[in-house]
């Protein structure tokens, strides 16, 4: 008898330690907040915020969006998509989402990955030959933007450009010193390109100076848009062509382009830009960004912003991260590969509070010492006022989308935090 109990329990201890990782509710589903442990009632809290900042003039509206353990329970729109009309904004919009592009091809890279196309550590140039002579800005000349140079260290990594430590810089919204030296040689940040290609333009920046030692400073830069041509170069496809393959279908984010098809044009909502006399309707930003650029036809696919989607499309995206790199059946990364992505992989290098992964920021003690959100929450936006956070300790999934510019964007969206979490009841 004794033989055979233990022999029961170390089948079960065995069974115990083969037994999957539990993870997340595989598919989105709606719910009622109480059974996803949220209240109602508190989030009504968000309704009446929201209406409010509409009314005060804060916004002209927003699209908000909640999950947790898979259930959504809150997703709806408030306030106007023009608001001389009052046309209202729809939950099914599409929003040009700028950077949160980046971490849609910081998957696609590591997909790769496990496919064994490449090593994290291995340089770019292996890949891409005209990165192969790095050199670092060593004197510039602010008068003529003439400038001098000096052999870097060590090549740019593929893991540097994933973290944002390999010194490329940022075109047209960068330092001074990068915008200058990136606009001689018709460099650009991504967005609204014709008669240019991925191929090309990354070729041009090769030889240029990083603005920094590899691996010495967190810059946020034309990383992500080097990403996606390597993406290229190792599957074989255009970065537009991986997106809508490898994840995009595979998702069911059918709502997510490069080039908006033009029947889905009349769903691309407007852009407002705040002024001393309120919000106005602004068609151009950064001087000459047609604010129209996802409806024009384009090769230059940019990996780093270049993306339009909904707001339940990209919550689909960020479910698959939560479930450990699968939803609805479909495995798009290994459970390690998000643990990989989503941990500090800058190790000392400043970075406010927080730290930053690969693709991501992530939210370290220090930094959830501020905010309601948990360590080990991962997340990032993009420069037309959208945002979204995983919190995997809480299970959930959140977003917010607006497309404007405001003085009150940063308080908007540190309240909004403050009302996500003040609704949690279990």
């Amino acid at each position: 008898m004794r033989y055979f109990f233990t022999l029961c329990l170390s089948l079960l201890l065995l069974w115990s330690c083969q037994a999957p990782v539990k993870q997340s509710n595989s598919k989105l589903i709606a719910a009622q907040p109480e059974a996803a442990g949220f209240s109602g009632e508190r989030l009504t809290r968000l309704d009446s915020t929201f209406t409010k900042w509409v009314d005060a003039g804060w916004m002209n509206g927003a699209v908000a969006f909640i999950a947790r353990d898979g259930k959504i329970v809150y997703h709806k729109a408030t306030g106007y998509n023009n608001l001389e009309t009052k046309e209202a904004l729809e939950v099914n919009d599409i929003f040009r989402i700028a950077s949160q592009t980046k971490a849609i091809t910081s998957v696609a890279v590591m997909m790769l990955w496990e496919e064994g196309k490449f090593l994290l550590d291995d340089p770019v140039s292996k890949y891409i030959p005209a990165f192969a002579d790095a050199t670092v800005l060593d004197k510039f000349n602010a008068k003529d933007t003439t400038y001098t140079t000096i052999p870097a260290k060590r090549q740019v990594t593929v893991r540097d450009l994933l973290t944002h430590t390999s010194g490329i810089g940022y075109a047209q919204i960068g330092s001074p010193e990068a915008n200058a030296i990136y606009a001689k040689h018709n460099i650009t940040a991504g967005l609204d390109v014709s008669g240019d290609g991925l191929e090309a333009a990354m070729n041009r920046l090769g030889p240029l100076p990083l603005m920094h030692e590899p691996g010495k400073q967190w810059t946020y830069g034309l990383n992500t848009d080097l990403l996606g041509r390597l993406v290229e170069v190792w599957s074989g496809k255009t970065l537009d062509e991986f997106f809508s393959e490898r994840i995009f279908k595979p998702l069911g984010m059918n709502d997510t382009y490069f080039n908006l098809p033009e029947d889905k044009a009349d769903r691309l909502v407007n852009f407002y830009q705040q002024d001393s006399t309120g919000l106005k309707l602004q068609p151009t930003v950064f001087g000459a960004l047609d604010m129209s650029f996802p409806l024009k036809k384009k090769s230059y696919f940019s990996g780093g912003g270049g993306l339009s989607s909904t707001i339940y499309d990209y919550a689909i995206f960020l479910q698959m991260l939560l479930n450990n790199g699968e939803y609805n059946g479909v495995r798009l990364l290994a459970r390690n590969t998000v643990r990989l992505m989503t941990m500090n992989q800058i190790n000392d290098l400043e970075f406010g509070n927080d730290k930053f992964g690969l693709g991501f920021l992530v939210v370290t003690e220090k930094g959830s010492a501020i905010a309601p959100y948990r360590a080990g929450t991962y997340g990032w936006g993009g420069a037309f006022s959208t945002t979204y956070w995983v919190d995997p300790e809480e299970k959930l999934v959140v977003l917010l989308y607006r497309q404007m510019w405001g003085a009150h964007d940063s308080e908007i969206t540190d309240i909004y935090r403050i009302l996500v979490y003040q609704a949690l009841n279990d």
